[in-house]
């Protein structure tokens, strides 16, 4: 199936490059060929929510042992705060050294600037229309209509928040009742999966149509190659030796099996750009590819969809001081550590939909007082940039449900 995933890719990147040469061409892909990339992404975006909910209930309820639970989840969100951090600190210090922000020309800051305008406005209201205070992320956690939060891919760690409860009551209900229950659920759970398998037929045309409608501005891309390379420099020393590392820490798995078992979710995650998009098949290669439990696999994959984001926390970092270079201002090293810190607080926050790193990128400009509107610097590449640190997000999510399973295996023995 990855062998067609990647020749999708690969028509859909040819069919970009020749429909950009004409206006019409570029207008009648975004009209008869893009509505069957949306049409398959939504119906990944579809499942992962009822994934999420059957897969940490089944998990939670089958475990019947809180403590167990506690140690998973402590563990998980320990690994999980320490690549963030990472990732944000490797950011800032590849910015600093390379200074992309410095090699960027005067002409196309100023066409930049005026082209990405009004999308920038609109995202800037988006924003701080979703940006609160520390208690207003604690008590957004929770959700007050669970049916809401189920409809809306941003309220994805609420559902969590919300199954993570109903797991831990129904694990304390009796044997004899919560036993249907349960059954139930998993029969649910392997449901989904097979929805799962029958979306992943149409896969090769839903990659198409969505690499097929991206548009390339050859021209800003090669001024801005320099930031762009930053970037990608950054993700492949997160890819090629954080998370080698840390698999070999944890676990017997070669890094060259990991490799080979994940080329399918690195490629869906690649052509969507969307995490929570990925997650039902990165559920199926992570817990049937490296024999990992179900309970361990589904919950630290489902909690890493929603706060695990090395890759955006890294982009974020490099961008903020791109940018501050960019327009003339020079950071303090104590502007650095708060680039770092509210990278990694805000990519938690980030939703796994494509773009919700630019939403969230504010937050670090206003953090340090950088004119937000210069977020137009870096507008044209983000959706390429988008598809590689989504690649790094699912990676990162599939490392810790490993490591998490390496340390739960040694404790066992």
């Amino acid at each position: 199936m990855h062998v067609k995933i990647l020749a999708g890719m690969v028509l859909g990147i040819a069919w970009s490059i020749a429909a950009s040469y004409t206006t019409e061409g570029a207008a009648w892909t975004q009209s008869y060929i893009k509505p069957f990339g949306t049409v398959f992404i939504k119906s990944l975006q579809m499942l992962a929510i009822p994934l999420i909910i059957t897969s940490i209930i089944s998990g939670i309820a089958g475990l019947r042992d809180i403590n167990k639970l506690g140690r998973i989840g402590g563990r998980t969100l320990a690994l999980f705060t320490i690549t963030c951090l990472t990732s944000t600190l490797l950011g800032v210090t590849l910015a600093s050294v390379f200074k992309p922000g410095s090699a960027i020309p005067e002409k196309t800051k100023t066409e930049l600037l005026s082209s990405y305008q009004e999308k920038t406005t609109g995202l800037i209201d988006k924003a701080q229309q979703s940006v609160g205070g520390a208690m207003d992320m604690i008590t957004e956690m929770v959700p007050n209509n669970i049916f809401h939060a189920m409809s809306n891919n941003g309220m994805m760690l609420q559902v969590v928040i919300f199954s993570i409860l109903f797991g831990i009551a129904l694990s304390k209900v009796d044997v004899s009742k919560s036993d249907i229950v349960i059954q139930f659920i998993e029969g649910l759970n392997e449901t989904f999966m097979k929805l799962v398998m029958l979306v992943m037929l149409i896969a090769p045309i839903g990659v198409f149509a969505l690499i097929a409608s991206i548009s390339f501005n050859v021209s800003v891309f090669l001024s801005l190659l320099y930031y762009m390379l930053t970037v990608i420099a950054g993700l492949a020393v997160i890819l090629f030796i954080l998370y080698p590392f840390i698999i070999r820490l944890f676990s017997k798995i070669t890094y060259g099996r990991f490799f080979k078992t994940m080329q399918p979710v690195f490629l869906m995650a690649f052509s969507t750009s969307s995490s929570a998009a990925t997650l039902p098949v990165t559920m199926e290669r992570v817990s049937n590819g490296f024999n990992i439990k179900k309970e361990i696999s589904d919950f630290v994959l489902s909690l890493g969809t929603t706060i695990n984001m090395d890759g955006t926390a890294l982009y974020q970092s490099i961008a903020a001081v791109f940018i501050a270079q960019a327009t003339g201002i020079d950071l303090t090293v104590g502007q650095m550590v708060i680039i770092a810190l509210t990278a990694t607080l805000s990519a938690v926050g980030a939703a796994g939909i494509p773009g919700a790193g630019m939403i969230t990128l504010i937050i670090v400009l206003d953090a340090i007082h950088v004119p937000i509107e210069a977020i137009a610097l870096i507008m044209a590449p983000d959706r390429l940039l988008d598809m590689f640190r989504t690649v790094i997000n699912v990676a990162g999510d599939a490392c810790g449900a490993i490591a998490v399973s390496g340390m739960e295996d040694k404790r066992g023995q």
